[in-house]
């Protein structure tokens, strides 16, 4: 290679890696931007008896408890469906399906599903728990529509995480005279959790936020009651709150109840994918 053919390449590595740079200093500063305008509007007025206090349909002054306790509750149902049966499923699909026609058939399904819009896993939920069952719009309802609709997520991240595994730790595990079960468990796994949890972050806080769901299959309003365990109850959450306060409300503080809703969604969407990732930067540094 000529002088002037290496000059040339790192001029054109020197522009791809400043264009590079410029191009994710404009989104992170836009995401910045949006979080501190959002945070800024609502968590300075926020207080106790605003998040653990009882809406308000008329009346000035209502909390969102109920509806934060909602948001929580049906994230934790979702997640235990959600999270077993989809890691099983990309288990299968990346450690144990033939390579057909029909496997292929099924990962093509299921790619498209995660990209289906989620207020067809609503009318899903409709068809099945309001219509079907006739148990009405319901917490355990909106809690399994919400499991469905991050099902196929979790299944492909589970698959790719799996196959990512270097093939050289799985023959040397079967070497050490391990089985398929132990070294899934115990090699496959641990060393895809990174991914895994990944995809797990990424769920709950789409299901936390998740409202076209829910208003189908749970509904616009509670029980009223601040820890109300009962499945059959109205499922009213904190995504679906903010959007009936900011339509359809006629209280006289509803600009101010969401901009304190939005700050606290936002917020708690951050906290969660926070406490998902400690245990493996704790892990990683214990590693390093």
């Amino acid at each position: 290679m000529s002088s002037a053919s290496r000059t040339i390449n790192r001029v054109n590595n020197r522009i791809f890696t400043v264009t590079v740079w410029i191009i994710s200093s404009i989104v992170v500063f836009f995401i910045l931007g949006l979080l501190f305008m959002i945070l800024r509007k609502g968590l300075p007025n926020l207080t106790w008896d605003f998040i653990f206090g009882l809406p308000s349909e008329i009346e000035e002054g209502g909390g969102i408890g109920p509806a934060l306790f909602n948001s929580f509750y049906m994230l934790f149902i979702s997640l235990v469906i959600a999270i077993p049966l989809g890691m099983a499923a990309g288990i299968y699909l990346a450690e144990f399906a033939p390579k057909n026609k029909l496997i292929a058939l099924v990962r093509v399904c299921v790619e498209g599903l995660a990209s289906v819009p989620s207020i067809i896993f609503g009318l899903f939920g409709i068809a099945i728990f309001v219509e079907m069952f006739q148990i009405g719009l319901t917490i355990i309802g909106g809690a399994i529509s919400l499991a469905f609709l991050n099902l196929p997520v979790l299944t492909r991240v589970t698959e790719e995480a799996i196959r990512a595994v270097p093939k050289e730790m799985k023959s040397a595990s079967f070497a050490l005279g391990a089985t398929h079960l132990q070294t899934i468990r115990r090699v496959l796994i641990p060393v895809a959790s990174n991914g895994i949890i990944t995809g797990i972050c990424l769920t709950a806080g789409r299901a936390f936020g998740e409202s076209a769901v829910i208003i189908l299959t749970a509904g616009v309003t509670t029980s009223g009651a601040m820890w109300d365990f009962n499945l059959l109850s109205p499922g009213e959450t904190l995504a679906v709150h903010l959007w009936y306060v900011q339509s359809e409300a006629i209280v006289p503080d509803a600009v101010e109840i969401s901009d304190k809703a939005a700050a606290v969604l936002l917020f708690t969407v951050l906290m969660i994918n926070v406490l998902f990732r400690v245990p493996l930067w704790i892990r990683n540094r214990s590693r390093g």
